[in-house]
């Protein structure tokens, strides 16, 4: 029969200690990376993936290096999501790269034309024979990026599937993007210097509220106080320059 000894059992339970205070952090995460991904990618699966890496984490850790277990997860963390959405491959760069293709060649015809192209007039364009162009068709929409509800090739009148730009790419929401951020480096310059670094260290460092402070030589607390505080001198000026929510934009 194997014996476990003491010294194992503690410093087991001391990593399951680490991994279950460090599980807010993990959904932090995945919740960030998330906001740039598809819809159709889950929140929970990068949540289970940024989990291994935390236990991965709390493995590896070495605490004589001086480096806080917060920061050396989080990048652990972030990494074992990466991973993950590279292995999940929803759609190959191939596939991606023809796509844009697609998209740019109806674009062009569409403007030469005054009109929509026909899907044979945009296969002839890119150089594809009618049994080519069903495949990549086929291909795209089984990987979400071609609407299945286009009409059947045989139409010959008929327009292709519609290749509609995400509405973060259209030139009115990018010029609005552009406004908002003149304005929010209005709100930031007049913060004071110290809530000033606190947010630039949580949002663009993506640092936590712990790490702020041990940077700062003040408690996590305390981080928390003026982290709210400048929120709220932004949303001021901005409410000032006329703009109530995001909404705006």
């Amino acid at each position: 029969m194997r014996t476990i000894s003491v010294s194992t059992v503690d410093a087991n339970q001391e990593r399951d200690q680490i991994v279950l205070e460090h599980l807010p952090l993990v959904r932090a995460i995945a919740v960030r990376v998330h906001e740039n991904l598809p819809v159709h990618v889950d929140l929970d699966d990068l949540v289970h993936a940024g989990v291994l890496g935390l236990f991965d984490a709390a493995k590896k850790y070495n605490p004589r290096k001086k480096v806080a277990f917060s920061s050396y997860a989080k990048h652990r963390i972030k990494g074992a999501i990466l991973d993950s959405l590279r292995q999940l491959d929803w759609a190959s760069r191939d596939l991606r790269r023809r796509h844009k293709q697609v998209e740019a060649v109806t674009r062009d015809l569409a403007a030469v034309l005054n009109r929509n192209p026909t899907q044979a007039e945009v296969a002839e364009k890119m150089g594809l024979g009618e049994k080519r162009w069903r495949r990549m068709m086929m291909e795209l929409r089984n990987v979400g990026l071609v609407s299945a509800s286009g009409r059947p090739q045989d139409q010959s009148d008929a327009a292709p599937p519609d290749f509609p730009a995400e509405a973060s790419t259209q030139p009115d929401h990018i010029c609005l993007r552009g406004q908002m951020r003149i304005h929010l480096r209005v709100a930031m310059n007049s913060l004071p210097d110290r809530y000033r670094k606190v947010v630039q260290l949580y949002y663009t460092n993506e640092l936590t509220m712990r790490e702020i402070g041990d940077m700062m030589g003040i408690n996590e607390s305390r981080v928390s106080q003026i982290h709210k505080s400048a929120l709220h001198k932004m949303a001021t000026a901005l409410q000032a320059a006329g703009i109530a929510s995001s909404s705006a934009f």
